[in-house]
């Protein structure tokens, strides 16, 4: 199997912040960690045989995704002949589906099972009908008889046709009438063959441009081209209900010696933009940074001066650290239109989960700290990998 990389058509409808600005966005946040925080028919990933690791880059497929500016997005074709939709990349959730904006039509491949869809994201809801059909991701990376939903009623999803979702599968326990799980897109192509692992490898290229092709996202593997030094592999936090996601045990500090964020379990996350703290280390980080709220955004916001300050933030994972410097700390200047915010202004995305401490999900790593670390979702070894990219340390915000 060769190393593809497909470059996806540009997220080119109105970013699903731009009404709302800040306010939207953290709103949509803070519903998707209630839905994480309740953890209602969602279980862990289930037990599957390791099948080795994930190879070398060169016998991999990878597929190039686009950062809208709040999300990510990457162009899928569903039926044959295929017509290509916009999905969200999730991996905070397991099913795909489509038909929120572009409409469905089957083709010789489909075939309608019969069965209802209805999957609450807490920012937003889908229901509507399964179908099985042919869905490619690539070129080489086809996937015969893939469940899908096909929406006929959406919330929550202007500008987009749906989500591909490549969480764990048990996430799609209880969405489809008759069914006690749909395998996702990553578990097909693992089951046919297509690719070695079942596994996928993230990677974003943090920009002060929207809708731009900066990342890819490799299936079966990890691209050794988009990483520096090794992947720190962790097992998945046996905390209930981060245990229920892509959850992992993490502590964070402030500088390099004040801890403001204990060991404990939390989730990465694409779906989430920010990145987002138990209430009690939020407000020892808004303490220390001297940062204030700003009424019009909802965010952090701090002067140039207590930038020229600000101390990076380490994240311990598994034995290593990460630094996750003040750049990084910051939303991109250049898209502060997106947030209805002041040019020029400065805003912090570390905010504030709207939970206490000891609820088993204390953190949610999201939008910008992916921008910064390689990561690998393994679904056959139950494992998180992080790694450290030429972008770790970039300044581009």
């Amino acid at each position: 199997m060769s190393h593809i990389v497909i470059r996806a058509i540009p997220f080119a409808t109105q970013l699903r912040a731009a009404k709302g600005g800040a306010k939207e966005l953290l709103e949509r946040d803070r519903a998707r960690a209630q839905k994480f925080l309740a953890g209602k028919s969602h279980h862990g990933p289930s037990h599957r045989v390791p099948s080795g690791t994930g190879g070398s880059s060169a016998s991999l497929n990878s597929i190039d995704v686009t950062d809208s500016g709040v999300t990510y997005t990457m162009q899928v074709g569903v039926g044959n002949p295929a017509t290509q939709y916009t999905l969200l990349i999730d991996t905070g959730s397991s099913n795909t589906w489509i038909g929120a904006d572009t409409a469905y039509h089957p083709t010789s491949s489909s075939h309608d099972t019969g069965n209802t869809i209805n999957v609450s994201y807490g920012s937003g809801t889908m229901s509507g009908k399964e179908y099985t059909d042919t869905v490619t991701l690539g070129s080489k990376l086809v996937i015969q008889n893939q469940g899908i939903g096909v929406a006929s009623s959406t919330q929550g999803f202007q500008g987009v046709d749906g989500i591909l979702g490549i969480g764990p599968v048990d996430l799609t326990q209880g969405t489809v009438s008759n069914t006690q799980e749909v395998p996702t897109v990553t578990d097909n192509l693992y089951a046919q063959g297509t690719i070695p692992s079942d596994l996928i490898g993230i990677f974003y290229e943090p920009s002060s441009t929207a809708n731009v092709a900066n990342g890819e996202l490799t299936f079966g593997g990890t691209d050794s081209t988009k990483y520096t030094g090794s992947i720190n592999f962790v097992p998945l936090t046996d905390a209930s209900p981060a245990s229920k996601y892509w959850g992992i045990n993490q502590s964070v500090s402030y500088g390099t010696g004040n801890t403001i964020l204990n060991t404990t379990a939390g989730i990465v996350d694409t779906g989430t933009t920010l990145l987002l703290l138990a209430t009690e280390a939020f407000r020892t980080y808004q303490r220390e940074t001297g940062a204030i709220l700003d009424p019009i955004t909802g965010l952090l916001t701090i002067t140039s001066h207590q930038y020229k300050d600000l101390k990076s933030l380490y994240f311990h994972i598994g034995g290593v650290t990460y630094e996750f410097t003040p750049n990084a700390q910051i939303w991109p200047r250049a898209l502060n239109s997106i947030l209805n915010g002041h040019d020029g202004q400065i805003y912090l995305i570390v905010s504030d989960l709207g939970s206490s401490l000891g609820t088993g999900l204390n953190f949610i790593n999201g939008f910008g700290w992916l921008q910064r670390f390689y990561t690998v979702y393994d679904t056959g070894k139950k494992q998180l990998g992080v790694a450290t990219t030429a972008y770790t340390n970039a300044d581009t915000n």
